[in-house]
């Protein structure tokens, strides 16, 4: 990565939901912790590729989790207003 080019943490993990109306999952010991990438673009491919292996469970969802936004919220919330 550049010096100049901003990190911006992406996290991709996924599970069997217990329906779905909701973001529960069943078993949280199963959770599967796909990675924490330095980009969204890389953590997309992540999870397109990990959806794509377990499309035919209906109740199995993989999500990407905008760690920047967790990790300084006073900064997304500053960029907003701009």
């Amino acid at each position: 990565m550049s010096d100049n080019a901003q990190q911006l943490l992406h996290l991709v993990i996924g599970g069997e939901l217990e329906d779905l109306e909701n973001v529960t999952f069943r078993d949280l010991e199963k959770v599967d912790i796909v990675g924490v990438y330095p980009n969204y673009a890389t953590a997309y491919a992540a999870w397109k590729a990990r959806a794509h292996q377990t499309v035919d469970n209906a109740h199995m969802r993989y999500f990407i989790v905008h760690l920047h936004r967790l990790l300084d919220p006073e900064k997304e919330a500053r960029s907003a207003q701009h």
